[in-house]
């Protein structure tokens, strides 16, 4: 069990130090809880920290039941027998999509503040979340950001069950998760604090991280 989702971040950081200081890193978190995570995963790798906003769709009854997910570059995936569970027409899909654009366009105007994303073509990406269970947003931002041409693709994740672990390590250059429990019954189960991580906390995750950049370059240029 985790403390919180630093602490994960910081036992992910451990298992990937051989890209520390990669010229070419980017560490991509999935707002909001993956930035918690991908903050310490950013300071201790020395990469710069950006989101990557994909959006859960949820079915109308249960909106923590995820029939799909949709990144900020469009990108939609769709788990085929979650639909039909649902008996979702193509109408009904596209009113829950139309929701999660809304949501994922304010979340770029807030998190960016006008600032570009980061290109990601030819670049040492690692994509980050706080856990993954169903698979949805994961597997929509890995269709995604393969679309940009990534030389390399690591994922890093806490936690995550078995099945779902195993379909995305066939789908990334590199896996890394720290926990597969059987059974899975929640990602927050594994935390012994899970509480919500809000926009004010991802917008200052990405400040301390953009200043711990800084602050390393300060001292390379200090010794040369």
């Amino acid at each position: 069990m985790f403390e919180n989702r630093e602490e994960a971040g910081r036992q992910l950081a451990a298992k990937l130090q051989q890209y520390r200081n990669h010229p070419g890193g980017l560490v991509l978190a999935l707002p909001r809880g993956g930035v918690a995570v991908g903050y310490p995963l950013s300071v201790e790798l020395n990469f710069p920290l950006d989101v990557f906003i994909t959006r859960k769709i949820g079915s109308p009854g249960n909106p923590e039941y995820a029939v799909g997910a949709i990144s900020e570059t469009g990108n939609i995936y769709l788990n085929p027998d979650a639909v039909a569970a649902c008996r979702l027409s193509y109408p009904d899909i596209e009113d829950l999509v139309q929701v999660q654009r809304a949501e994922i366009h304010r979340r770029q105007r807030l998190y960016r503040l006008a600032r570009r994303a980061h290109v990601l073509k030819d670049r040492l990406i690692i994509l980050v979340d706080d856990g993954i269970a169903t698979g949805a947003t994961f597997f929509a931002s890995v269709e995604a950001i393969r679309q940009e041409a990534p030389r390399f693709l690591v994922a890093a994740t806490p936690v995550g069950p078995i099945e779902t672990i195993e379909k995305a390590r066939t789908l990334v250059d590199e896996l890394v998760v720290l926990s597969t429990p059987d059974p899975f019954w929640s990602i927050g189960g594994h935390y012994v604090d899970f509480t919500q991580v809000t926009d004010e906390e991802v917008l200052n995750y990405l400040y301390l991280a953009e200043m711990s950049r800084q602050a390393t370059e300060r001292r390379a240029s200090a010794r040369t």
